[in-house]
């Protein structure tokens, strides 16, 4: 643990220990270049607890460059909690009043949110707690609701976009678009599909989910191990990060990536082998930006629900123009242009 701390770029790491649960909390601050650091709170088992730590980091640096290069003026944060598998449902709720304390106790150093684990009700229970500083909360307590729908809407917009850079139109009728990952944001990401006349193919490692899927809407199911090598046009990565490597790269049969997984990528340097493919990739830090900056624009700048489709959708599709237009001058990959968006606004704070 003392390496991946010493070797991360961010800014500083909060830990703290629940003895109660029995539960290892992290809060990594990546950046406040722009303003306070901002991010989901992760909650779930991990086999080890250096997993849960690599999670902060890497997704608080993720967080970073989606803030950046969407304009808004937080920083790169993220909360994980570890929690063992015996955890009842009252110890959880417990759990997340102790854990919203905690938030407070740092005076607006870290605003957080829903993520994978945790939900709208989850920030009402933290909010007793944490408030002012917890945005996602459901409507009937004030907040914005599920930021799902907003990532799912974003990330169709990035498939459309990359369909057009790739076939010459954004018109999606026919395209076989594989789901990997069919949680809130995959499973919403499908139903958008569906209206556009797409070929829907679904995976999760929860056949149930997928079954469900399957059962009611007639999508075609893909085992999860049989995903990376399934033909499509696109493929949207909707469930956990780094599983775009040397190892599942080589088997991809699509023209495209664009989903709503954060860290799609395992190293940076797997962006070059999508484009030594000739797969193009729409960095995951702008194409699932959709559900921050919604719950941000609501919340804070009084957006309504027409304004913050609206502005998250006009967002992603300037920001893609400009990585794509990027690539083809300069010859890099795609996540380096990202980056660059990001950087660039970064740099000028």
């Amino acid at each position: 643990m003392e390496s991946l701390i010493k070797q991360w770029d961010g800014e500083s790491v909060i830990i703290r220990y629940d003895r109660v649960a029995d539960a290892w909390i992290f809060i990594a601050i990546h950046s406040t270049a722009l303003g306070p650091s901002a991010g989901g709170t992760r909650m779930k088992p991990y086999p080890h607890l250096r997993e849960a730590l690599e999670d902060a980091l890497r997704l608080s640096g993720g967080m970073t460059l989606k803030w950046a290069a969407a304009g808004n003026n937080y920083g790169g944060g993220k909360g994980v909690i570890a929690v063992p598998d015996s955890l009842d449902s009252q110890g959880r709720s417990d759990l997340l009043r102790r854990y919203g304390t905690f938030v407070h106790q740092y005076n607006g150093i870290f605003f957080t949110g829903p993520d994978y684990g945790t939900s709208s009700e989850d920030m009402d229970i933290i909010a007793e707690t944490g408030d002012p500083y917890i945005f996602g909360r459901t409507k009937a307590a004030g907040g914005s609701g599920n930021p799902g729908p907003y990532t799912a809407l974003g990330v169709l917009t990035s498939i459309q976009v990359v369909a057009e850079q790739v076939f010459g139109t954004s018109n999606l009728e026919g395209k076989k678009v594989l789901v990997q990952g069919v949680g809130s944001v995959g499973r919403g990401l499908t139903t958008l599909l569906r209206e556009t006349g797409a070929e829907i193919l679904i995976s999760d490692v929860d056949p149930s989910l997928t079954q469900y899927l399957s059962d009611e809407f007639g999508l075609e199911s893909i085992p999860s191990d049989e995903a990376y090598d399934r033909p499509c046009d696109i493929f949207a990565p909707c469930a956990v990060g780094a599983i775009l490597n040397k190892e599942t790269i080589p088997r991809l049969r699509c023209r495209a990536v664009a989903g709503a997984a954060n860290n799609q990528l395992g190293t940076p340097g797997d962006a070059d082998l999508l484009r030594e493919r000739d797969i193009l990739y729409a960095p995951d830090f702008i194409a699932n930006c959709g559900g921050a900056m919604a719950i941000i624009g609501m919340e804070v700048q009084g957006w309504s629900h027409k304004e913050a489709e609206e502005k998250l959708v006009h967002a992603i599709k300037s920001n893609l123009s400009q990585v794509f237009q990027m690539t083809k001058a300069d010859g890099c990959s795609t996540d380096e242009a990202g980056k660059r968006i990001a950087e660039r606004r970064l740099s000028g704070a």
